[in-house]
């Protein structure tokens, strides 16, 4: 803007120059232009020189503010990219913030994961220790000579610990292991079966006067055991090895009427045979 003031005055200095030349050189009452004309002329040439600056000026102003609204925006833009990089600098801190609690959820979840299927296999093992342990004192099916009933659990171990002995073979503390059983078990469905063994394994101990007594009970208190046939003829055996042979004569014939379909009354009939 001062260049383009600078340069409008030194026209004007120029043209003022000129037009007093002019003047000179004339006659007082001759020339090309006369005041009045040269009057004009100025005004117009200040008039042009005027609008000249007055646009100019314009243009300056209309510069200015495009320059201050560029700054203006340059500025506004530089706050929005710093008010920008805030909020990507933050929301990084928040995602960061986040990636660190979910790593910590993440190990928290794995650990209670850990610890419930370390509680779930615990309570798995208690649950079966209570099983096992109920397990020992619930009654059970069992089977046996034929005949089915239910007996506790300690019921049958001890049997079977008897039986155990008998087939060892251990007569002696078979004998004591069934006297035992019996005891304490009289009213138990191995009971019949309890009093056969005993009687065999008196018998194998040559206990026979015992022998008979406890195969005359199990005929007595089970006559449709399925071991009373097999028990009857153990006691004439018994007799016999005694000599009493009228006694195991009576013993055989009696099991041939009672047993007669059983395999004990066709060895009953043989023995009896030889005895006459």
């Amino acid at each position: 803007m001062l260049l383009f003031w600078k340069h409008s005055a030194h026209i004007l200095c120029r043209l003022s120059a000129f037009f007093f030349i002019i003047f000179a050189l004339q006659p007082a009452h001759a020339g090309l232009f006369d005041d009045e004309e040269a009057r004009k002329a100025i005004l117009e040439l200040r008039t042009k020189v005027d609008q000249n600056a007055r646009a100019a000026d314009a243009q300056a102003a209309e510069l200015k503010r495009a320059q201050e609204k560029s700054a203006q925006d340059a500025k506004e833009a530089g706050e929005a990219n710093a008010t920008l990089r805030r909020s990507l600098l933050d929301l990084q801190g928040q995602i960061e913030a986040l990636r660190a609690e979910l790593a910590r959820l993440r190990g928290q979840d794995e650990q209670l994961a850990r610890e419930v299927a370390e509680m779930q296999r615990r309570q798995k093992d208690l649950a079966q220790g209570v099983d096992e342990r109920v397990r020992r004192f619930e009654p059970v099916k069992v089977q046996i000579d034929g005949r089915e009933f239910s007996a506790e659990p300690a019921e049958k171990r001890d049997y079977d610990n008897a039986f155990a002995l008998f087939r060892k073979p251990d007569y002696a503390a078979a004998s004591a292991a069934f006297i035992d059983f019996i005891r304490r078990n009289p009213q138990s469905g191995y009971t019949p079966s309890a009093y056969f063994w005993l009687g065999n394994a008196q018998y194998a101990n040559k206990e026979y006067n015992p022998s008979i007594t406890n195969f005359r009970t199990l005929i007595a208190t089970s006559p449709d055991h399925p071991k009373a046939p097999e028990a009857a003829l153990s006691i004439a055996n018994s007799q016999i090895e005694l000599k009493a042979i009228p006694a195991a004569r009576k013993t055989l014939e009696d099991l041939m009427k009672v047993y007669p379909q059983s395999e004990a009354a066709v060895a009953a009939k043989d023995r009896l045979t030889r005895l006459r």
